[in-house]
């Protein structure tokens, strides 16, 4: 059994893996799965207010998450999707409350990446909240993965560097940089 073939056997499962994104390794869980997340919680105890940041399979699966995409977020994601851009919109009833923060989702279509190849295989929204307890550098290492979870299932061997996504809410009057990262958002 190939390293992404195992991978997936334990996402199937409800259980988390590491996998290299764009910048860091990230901690993919199955986000419809209460099961799964209740795995991740267990493994990056994180305060309920913090939401987790969710990857696509395809541009499509973004519908489900959302109540609307407003015309804006669609021209911002058709700017840069696939890749380090992620979006918040307000978020279906539907989507678990642990990865929301004040009502709203925020999810990305990822550029190549291993992470990328898991949620496209797995075909369903992934978590991608990085792989560090909170505080601690993101782990761009499958050593410093296993240093941080031991026993983790990790895909990859190192991860890219550089800045993370970059994250954006729409506040219905317009963009709010919520953190900046890889993507420059125009003026």
């Amino acid at each position: 059994m190939s390293e992404l073939e195992r991978a997936l056997e334990v996402l199937r499962g409800g259980g988390v893996v590491a996998a290299p994104t764009e910048s860091s390794y990230g901690l993919l869980a199955r986000a419809g799965s209460p099961a799964a997340l209740d795995a991740l919680h267990a493994l990056k105890p994180r305060e309920p207010t913090r939401g987790h940041v969710l990857i696509l399979p395809q541009r499509s699966a973004w519908e489900a998450l959302v109540r609307a995409v407003p015309p804006e977020a669609e021209a911002l994601a058709a700017r840069a999707w696939p890749g380090p851009l992620t979006i918040a919109l307000p978020a279906h009833p539907r989507v678990d409350p642990r990865l929301t923060v004040e009502g709203s989702v925020a999810a990305r279509w990822p550029g190549a990446c291993l992470a990328a190849a898991l949620v496209a295989a797995l075909g369903e929204p992934l978590t991608a909240t990085s792989a560090n307890p909170s505080g601690a550098p993101p782990a761009l290492t499958r050593g410093e993965v296993l240093g941080y979870f031991p026993g983790l299932t990790v895909v990859g061997s190192v991860a890219p560097g550089g800045p993370p996504s970059t994250l954006v809410s729409w506040t219905g009057a317009g963009w709010r940089l919520v953190r900046a990262g890889a993507v420059a958002l125009p003026a």
